[in-house]
């Protein structure tokens, strides 16, 4: 600095207002410790005029305008403040970043302070509700199983569109042990000729893939088999059987047609070792186009009810002869009809060898007129007659109707209410007279 800057720092300023005297003291002057300053030459003040200040450069005069001095009540100087653009022009890198991060956490601070004083408790403005329609409750899900049409039993809907299958199977002691007996929903027995009894067995949902032996029909069978809309599967048949069949377009399957859906066996002798599948019957049914089956069931109950103290432990049906006359004995623990024939106990045999007695849910006994023709046996099936129905242990008679060959068997009790069967195969026997049934308890 030169002497005319040096001396206006230490007091010999001019214009400068003074502070309010304090009582004498001794005044100790610090140095100033000031940053080098760039030489300055000062241009000579041209003569001032009267009254006026000297002439002052700007630089000088800017500086002595910044610059405030003031004096502690001990007397001791402060130092001078520098304006707020020096001090940011003479801020190191460090210092900007340090500023940077202190303006950024309080501008920061400041948003979360506004928010929570402004925003948070803030009342929300309400918001139009979304009016939901009121439906009505869903329906329940459709069960994965249904009634059989044919048995009663549960099973996959998709049975129940299935046609339904008849089968002639023999029952001759050399045909004995039958295949597929067991697995038949429905099945009648009749005598076919000489006292011999044949069946007449109905198929829906079951699947056998062994069937036999399959013998010829005959004009009854058939009427019983229309009404369940069932194509019929024989090995021929008496004549007036084929005629009718011809006659009322009787949807046939008769193996003398279809020969490749039949097999026959090399254990047995003929004609006692003609067997099918239905596997084999279903490719015939679809090579003849036959479809679902229309027709009425019996009606069932919704659940068993066997009787604790049953009526009818033991029945038995005089057909023809001791060859051919069944027995049933009702097993409480399963609630079924343990069937025995000629003396012994009916089993069936499964392609392997295996075998098991029969035992039906359901046994009725179809009274109705029987007569011969020739050699054939016949039976007056249209119209109504007596009927025992024995299930749950108990034997309870009342009146079969059937109204013509489509349509089915209906049973009713003495006040003509119809009877209900349990689920389950149901066995019916044609018999000529009631004296033919008998049962105990």
């Amino acid at each position: 600095m030169n002497d005319d800057i040096r001396s206006r720092l230490r007091g010999n300023r001019p214009n400068v207002p003074q502070l309010p005297s304090s009582p004498p003291q001794s005044v100790q002057h610090r140095p100033l410790h000031m940053p080098p300053q760039r030489p300055f030459t000062a241009q000579q003040p041209s003569p001032s005029q009267p009254g006026q200040q000297p002439f002052q450069p700007p630089t000088a005069v800017a500086e002595q305008e910044e610059q405030q001095f003031e004096t502690s009540t001990a007397g001791s100087l402060i130092k001078p403040k520098r304006s707020f653009k020096e001090r940011l022009s003479r801020m190191s890198k460090k210092q900007w970043m340090l500023i940077s991060i202190a303006a950024t956490l309080v501008l920061g601070g400041g948003s979360a302070s506004a928010y929570y004083l402004v925003l948070r408790d803030k009342p929300q403005p309400a918001t139009a509700q979304k009016q939901t329609k009121k439906t009505a409750p869903s329906e329940p899900a459709k069960p994965t199983t249904v009634a059989s049409t044919l048995t009663g039993l549960q099973i996959d809907p998709a049975y129940n569109e299935r046609p339904v299958t008849a089968i002639m199977i023999e029952n001759s002691p050399d045909a004995r042990p039958q295949s597929g007996l067991d697995r038949a929903g429905v099945i009648f027995e009749a005598v076919a000729e000489g006292g011999i009894t044949r069946f007449l067995t109905l198929y829906q949902e079951a699947q056998p893939e062994y069937i036999g032996p399959v013998r010829s029909v005959r004009p009854y069978y058939v009427q019983w088999a229309m009404g369940f809309d069932a194509p019929i599967a024989h090995v021929g048949g008496s004549a007036d059987a084929l005629n009718y069949i011809k006659q009322a377009n009787v949807k046939d399957l008769d193996q003398f047609v279809g020969g490749a859906f039949f097999w026959r066996i090399s254990s047995r002798t003929a004609p006692h070792n003609m067997y099918t599948s239905m596997a084999k019957l279903d490719e015939y049914k679809a090579q003849k186009g036959y479809g679902k089956s229309v027709y009425d069931g019996f009606v069932r109950k919704s659940k068993e009810e066997p009787h604790a103290t049953p009526t009818a432990r033991t029945i038995d049906f005089n057909i023809s002869g001791a060859l051919y006359n069944a027995h049933f004995d009702y097993d409480s623990a399963t609630n079924t009809y343990k069937r025995s024939v000629g003396g012994a106990a009916h089993m069936v045999v499964d392609q392997a060898g295996a075998q098991t007695q029969l035992a039906p849910k359901v046994v009725i006994a179809l009274v109705m007129p029987q007569g011969l023709d020739g050699k054939y046996t016949t039976y007056n099936t249209i119209g109504t007659g007596q009927m025992i129905l024995f299930q749950d242990g108990v034997a309870l008679p009342g009146t079969w109707r059937k109204d013509s060959n489509k349509t089915n068997f209906v049973f009713t009790d003495a006040n003509g209410v119809q009877l209900k069967l349990n689920s389950g195969q149901t066995w019916l026997t044609a018999l000529g007279g009631p004296e033919r049934v008998t049962y105990a308890p």
